[in-house]
């Protein structure tokens, strides 16, 4: 059963022609599903109200769908979510007779030069993200290629008769049921009693699943959004960062010592304060040093998207590869 998560940045009608709707909160989950493939649509509902709604969606996602009805401030902060994250394949929609001509230059020099235009036909954007999720890696690794496995939490909650669930997605590895599972940041475990993908019971999860876990010795309140279970003994918690950084182009001016930053990772959205900057020649190329006000889980080599709030409102400033 292979899945693919989709992030939809469309209007609503049109994510309800494209899947079932789901789990609801900042970010809302459409499910499509034929045979054993399935595609999870990822919603950033409260956008352009927070912004943080929209990096979320995007952190999940392997692939993405961008409808565009109007070229807006808010298409140029889209691009820019889904270029810093690094999100390198995707289709593009255009309505109210816009053509390529008109969004192309927004494009330029981002991932989404890659991304497919297709045309407004929801059947056939279903049928191509049902064969893309055919694509898919799912079958279960060997423990011996692939023992450890990590998922990001973004909604958990007591069953009555089940106990506590988590739901996230798989963002490194294969989860086993009967693991025993790190709860980070703090020093909790926790035992995986089950498994489900997409209302079926299996016994793994592997990276870009999106699953529910049942779990043991652990209630749903010694949990939050952002919260990682992993096996894997390379998983790292910080509360300081210390990486080259690549600002977006549009960004105008030098990061300086003492801004607050955003700092976007899985499911987590953490401000921190830059207490050293070097510029060398460039000053979109700085290394930074951010002091992090709640301690951020990774594993080395991922990517953070930079944020920054200015006369009220979050901006992307660019990204950040961790040690």
């Amino acid at each position: 059963m292979g899945n693919l998560t989709v992030v939809a940045i469309a209007p609503p009608d049109v994510l309800r022609e494209l899947g079932k709707k789901g789990t609801s909160s900042d970010i809302t989950f459409y499910n499509l599903k034929r045979g054993s493939d399935t595609v999870t649509l990822i919603e950033p509902s409260r956008y352009p109200e927070r912004l943080a709604s929209l990096f979320f969606s995007v952190s999940m996602a392997q692939s993405a769908v961008l409808v565009i009805d109007a070229i807006t401030p808010a298409l140029g902060e889209c691009i820019l979510m889904l270029d810093s994250a690094g999100l390198r394949e995707g289709f593009i929609v255009l309505r109210n007779y816009l053509s390529p001509d008109q969004v192309n230059p927004l494009l330029k020099g981002t991932v989404l030069e890659n991304y497919q235009f297709c045309d407004e036909n929801w059947i056939d954007l279903k049928e191509a993200l049902l064969i893309r999720a055919s694509e898919v890696p799912s079958q279960e690794p060997s423990a011996d290629s692939m023992p450890y496995g990590t998922m990001a939490i973004d909604h958990h909650f007591n069953v009555k008769g089940i106990g506590t669930v988590a739901l996230g997605g798989v963002v490194a590895g294969c989860l086993r049921k009967h693991d025993q599972l790190k709860v980070l940041p703090g020093e909790r475990t926790a035992t995986l009693r089950s498994i489900q993908k997409h209302d079926d019971d299996s016994g793994y999860g592997v990276v870009h699943d999106r699953v529910g876990l049942a779990l043991k010795n652990i209630e749903s309140d010694d949990l939050d959004r952002g919260y990682v279970l992993t096996t894997d003994p390379a998983v790292s918690v910080t509360d300081e960062i210390t990486a080259d950084a690549h600002l977006v182009k549009y960004w105008p001016s030098p990061i300086h010592e003492g801004m607050v930053i955003y700092c976007g990772h899985w499911m987590q959205f953490v401000s921190g304060k830059v207490i050293s900057v070097e510029n060398a020649s460039d000053f979109r190329r700085p290394s930074l040093t951010i002091r992090l006000e709640k301690p951020l889980v990774y594993l080395p080599g991922d990517r953070v998207v930079l944020h920054y709030l200015e006369g009220g409102k979050l901006r992307v400033v660019g990204r950040l590869i961790l040690p």
